[in-house]
């Protein structure tokens, strides 16, 4: 019979095999490691936000702990009773000329802008987790798949967590991908994964890529990144896509800052923002916004139309699955932008501002 020590390396031994999985990805190395040193932004060994924060701002509880809790609790209300109601629009009979978004549930979206196709942090798979029984995917909120896609000019991700950097969805996508566009480090991931290293746009924040029109803008946000073990080991950002005609800005994940206001000011405001709305806490308020900090940021941004997001796919954090809709649509009352609460798959025409959408989320109680 095996002593507790050779039970203890076993364990451990299982444990280094489990991460060397290719999905895992490694660490950068090399020359991408030293240009991610020289950024002013990366301090003692990992990447830092442009203010000082907190994952989690109780101290009183540490988050293994925090982890088993949210396993342990009364978990009824964090997911729908029903299928989540959807609309799939579809994607390959959308002329490229037509500036139009699609939202995929939790943080996945498909753009059209300018001619060029995008399509940001796709997650297609049944968990948003290494580990096949976590973070389990609603029922119904998983209309898209690869063979859905039409050629994709430009694959955007914001940062390298499983619910927004996924190695199946991606790989399945691969062949249709014509560049990748990330913040300093994702870029490992990827070449990695088999892409042609001239495919990947790595950029620090401030930095930008450009592609026949449309320029995409890596932008600062405030949240952390690590697929397991490590913390910060690459960064994280949000997005801004610009072209003649539009602008629009996707926040990525990250709590709120004075950022949002710099970048509002910045590019003169947006056409239509996506703004994180979901999986939220106030112990992790610092590195996700809250409802009523979505719509302030939201205004810092000088959005003219809104789309919430982060929501709808996943339970991450403790509150109802309903609840960040609820929250949006009160925190958004009075406010200069118009929300756009669209259903899963439906087409959000961009600028026509004659366009509405139910609370769909009510037909569901």
């Amino acid at each position: 019979m095996l002593g507790g020590l050779g039970l203890v390396g076993m364990a451990a031994g299982g444990g280094v095999l489990f991460t060397r999985q290719e999905k895992f990805g490694r660490l950068p190395s090399g020359a991408r490691l030293a240009r991610m040193q020289a950024s002013p932004h990366y301090v003692n060994g990992r990447f830092e936000c442009l203010e000082p924060v907190e994952i989690l701002s109780d101290k009183s509880e540490n988050r293994v702990w925090m982890t088993i809790k949210f396993f342990m609790q009364d978990k009824s209300a964090l997911f729908p009773k029903q299928p989540m109601i959807s609309k799939k629009t579809d994607l390959k009979t959308l002329p490229p000329s037509k500036d139009v978004a699609v939202w995929m549930g939790h943080s996945s979206y498909y753009l059209q802008l300018g001619g060029q196709r995008i399509l940001i942090d796709p997650v297609f798979s049944s968990y948003a987790s290494p580990i096949f029984f976590i973070n389990k995917a609603f029922p119904g909120s998983n209309i898209y798949a690869a063979e859905d896609f039409p050629e994709i000019d430009v694959l955007a991700i914001t940062h390298d967590h499983w619910d927004h950097l996924d190695y199946a969805s991606v790989m399945a996508l691969r062949p249709k991908i014509r560049n990748v566009v990330c913040p300093l480090g994702v870029g490992a991931y990827f070449e990695q994964w088999g892409f042609d290293p001239a495919m990947i746009h790595e950029e620090d924040w401030g930095g930008r890529a450009e592609f026949g029109g449309l320029t995409v803008h890596i932008l600062p946000s405030q949240h952390f990144s690590g697929r397991f073990i490590y913390q910060n080991p690459t960064e994280w950002c949000a997005f801004a896509f610009t072209t003649k005609n539009r602008r629009v800005f996707c926040s990525g994940d990250g709590g709120y800052g004075k950022h949002f206001a710099e970048i509002g000011a910045r590019f003169g405001g947006f056409d239509f923002a996506i703004m994180e709305n979901g999986q939220y806490n106030q112990r992790w308020h610092q590195i996700h916004l809250l409802p009523d900090q979505t719509a302030q940021a939201a205004v810092d941004v000088r959005a003219a139309r809104v789309l919430p997001s982060h929501n709808g796919k996943f339970a991450l954090a403790m509150h109802p699955w309903d609840e960040p809709y609820r929250a949006i649509t009160a925190a958004s009352e009075r406010k200069p932008y118009k929300l756009l609460t669209p259903r899963i798959g439906a087409l959000v025409k961009i600028g026509d501002d004659a366009q509405r959408f139910d609370a769909w989320w009510e037909q569901m109680e």
